[in-house]
């Protein structure tokens, strides 16, 4: 029979479960629920056992060391409640919509962490999330649990409703901790789960929360995986106004997925100035020569050493062993120069090392810098507290590969993407963002709403559209250098739309845009066991057409992705195949049909094909028993005769 397809986001707990039974498959079995059916459950006598200890794990009354707070279970809870929603494209919106792999996802970013498992488990290098910090002045999301993708739908103004409204943390409540952590478990847990092994997040936070948040991610990332809290110096001067402390700083805290993944120390790159001074090159590189002995050495290493003439320079004091001193005279790395007193000085070659480590104070750059920046991108403050990209920029050269991929899901004025946008153009990078921020409504009497942004995800994506225009000016620029200025209107003379922006293969000066929505796909809707005939009759009514008819064969792509755990940034092209319409996904590894008939020819041409998965439409079998059975058959014999991990999935919708 066919494989239908599941509607739905990925089950976190039957994942874990799977995971679990691939390590300890002898401490599953079977018992029979409270229907008296046969369901699998695990033996969690025999998983101590296996475990090396006796101890009750779930002894109630037993102390122990760990983080608490009420609502915890709660949120446990909501991460294994999957997500029913969907990403619809919106390519009015986009910059090179066909071309780039950049994200921006408009929604609560609970529901799109949720959509996400699938296409991006296991595929994010680096996080960077500037959080709410819980002053009991800015935004924070619901914690009570009930307020799922209706209550955003109705708030952002996508379905009529009562105008629900997520909660707010205010001063008034005493800035509770619990609800600041409701929030952040559920989708720190989820992010987690984005991190490649050797991945890494790093967190702003400032004192109202830098406490719990070391103990709520020591509790999801592991002690042991935790790198360091970074101090940043966000601004020089000022704060006279303070009651008792001019407080300086924030911090940033660092984990990583799995600290053992990382077989390389971590360094970034030596600024320019400072590798001005290796002006020499030999073979293997490039070098200065240094003195071995200068005063002032903290651990000197004492021996004699022999000049060139013959004489001794007794108990000097060097900075290299006698044994290193040796090997480095042999291979020509060490020098004796004559000096103004005739004696000898000897020189060393120090190598240009290929990056420093990364010290834990950051005090090169301040929200001053973050407020200038804004002002030349939007010639007015529009935008409370953005981080600086100068700083991003920093994590991303020791967190990210050139060509990995880098979320943020509390993005705000988009600064994780601008500063990927410009460390690409620096470097040659390749690298990648997801962007995510709800469309939080701007105040009608600040400077945003004044200039026309209503919502701060209007902001992040003008921020992005403007950071593009702003790289492709200098790239013209550079590219015009030498050459005759060419007459013709500039690609720059407005700003009125996304399509005034110049649109450039490589590199990658684009992003699409996906909005949080409702399934394109209706939903079974459980019954009440005392539902009337006539409730069941109208359920069943509401299901002979089950696609939305107001959705777009893009929307509908857009969500088969996702379900199908794709990238809604791969390739897609439209084939022809047995005179129908089909959509090729990642060169042919999903094909998808939404035509409303299928044929027995098309099965067979697409079984030849070999994708990893098939899709169509179940309504396009027109109820055709036999030609439905036929399909699976075709991929059954075609499944028989390929590998074991490389079987065709063959699904309807």
């Amino acid at each position: 029979m066919t494989n239908k397809m599941n509607g739905a986001s990925l089950d976190i707990s039957a994942e874990k479960r799977a995971h679990l039974k691939q390590l300890f498959p002898t401490v599953f079995t079977e018992t029979k629920n409270d229907q008296d059916e046969l369901v699998e459950s695990i033996d969690f006598e025999k998983l101590k056992a296996e475990l090396g200890t006796i101890s009750d794990l779930f002894e109630s009354r037993r102390e122990r060391y760990g983080m608490d707070w009420p609502g915890k279970k709660d949120a446990l809870s909501l991460i294994q409640n999957q997500s029913h929603a969907t990403l619809k494209p919106c390519r009015e919106e986009s910059v090179n919509f066909d071309e780039t792999e950049n994200l921006f996802i408009e929604g609560d970013n609970l529901e799109v962490l949720k959509l996400l498992q699938k296409s991006y488990y296991g595929k994010i290098k680096m996080i960077y999330i500037d959080p709410p910090y819980n002053t009991g002045k800015e935004f924070i999301y619901p914690d009570n649990f009930n307020e799922g993708l209706d209550t955003y739908l109705e708030y952002a103004g996508l379905i009529n409703g009562d105008g629900k409204k997520f909660s707010t943390n205010t001063a008034n409540e005493g800035r509770f901790h619990t609800k600041w952590l409701n929030m952040m478990y559920p989708r720190l847990y989820l992010a987690r789960n984005l991190l490649r092994d050797d991945g890494v997040i790093f967190i702003s936070i400032d004192d109202n929360e830098v406490s719990n948040l070391r103990k709520l991610c020591d509790d999801i990332f592991g002690e042991e995986n935790f790198v360091a809290n970074v101090v940043w110096q966000k601004r020089k001067g000022g704060g006279n106004d303070s009651a008792r402390i001019a407080v300086d700083h924030e911090y940033i805290g660092c984990w990583t997925k799995n600290k053992d993944a990382h077989d390389e120390k971590w360094r970034i790159p030596y600024e320019e100035e400072y590798l001005k001074r290796y002006k020499e090159e030999d073979a293997i590189g490039k070098y200065y020569w240094d003195t071995l002995s200068r005063d002032g050495l903290q651990s000197p290493i004492i021996y004699n050493v022999e000049c060139p003439d013959g004489s001794i320079i007794e108990r000097g004091k060097w900075q290299i062993a006698p044994s290193t001193f040796l090997d480095k005279k042999k291979n020509s790395e060490i020098k004796f120069v004559k000096n103004k007193n005739e004696g000898w000085t000897v020189l060393y070659k120090v190598r240009q090392p290929s990056g420093r480590a990364f010290r834990s104070i950051i005090n090169m750059v301040t929200n001053s810098d973050a407020a200038k920046e804004m002002d030349v991108l939007f010639s007015a403050d529009i935008f409370d507290n953005p981080k600086p990209s100068a700083l991003v920029s920093k994590l991303l050269m020791l967190g990210a590969d050139k060509d990995s991929i880098i979320l943020d899901f509390f993005s705000g004025s988009c600064t994780t993407a601008h500063s990927v946008l410009d460390l690409n153009k620096q470097d040659n990078g390749n690298r990648k963002f997801i962007m995510v921020q709800l469309p939080e409504p701007c105040a009608e009497d600040s400077e945003a709403f004044k200039a026309g942004y209503k919502t701060i995800a209007d902001i992040g994506k003008k921020r992005i559209r403007r950071v593009i225009k702003k790289i492709n000016h200098g790239r013209q620029e550079e590219h015009e250098k030498g050459e005759e200025k060419n007459k013709q209107p500039s690609l720059f003379d407005t700003d009125s739309s996304p399509s005034s922006v110049s649109l450039l293969k490589n590199p990658d000066l684009g992003f699409r845009v996906l909005k949080l929505d409702r399934s394109n796909f209706k939903q079974w809707e459980k019954l009440d066991t005392n539902a009337t005939p006539e409730e069941i009759g109208k359920q069943l009514e509401r299901h002979l057409f089950h696609i939305n008819p107001e959705s777009t064969q893009e929307d509908l792509l857009f969500e088969l992705l996702l379900k199908a755990g794709f990238m809604p940034t791969e390739k897609m092209e439209i084939r022809t195949i047995a005179g129908k319409k089909v959509f090729s996904i990642a060169e042919n590894a999903l094909l998808i049909s939404l035509e409303d008939t299928v044929t027995i020819e098309l099965i067979n041409d697409v079984a030849k094909a070999e994708p990893m998965q098939f899709i169509c439409l179940d309504s396009a079998f027109r109820g055709n028993d036999q030609l439905k059975a036929n399909a699976v058959q075709t991929f059954i014999a075609r499944n028989i005769q390929k590998e074991k991990y490389n079987q065709i999935v063959f699904r309807t919708v």
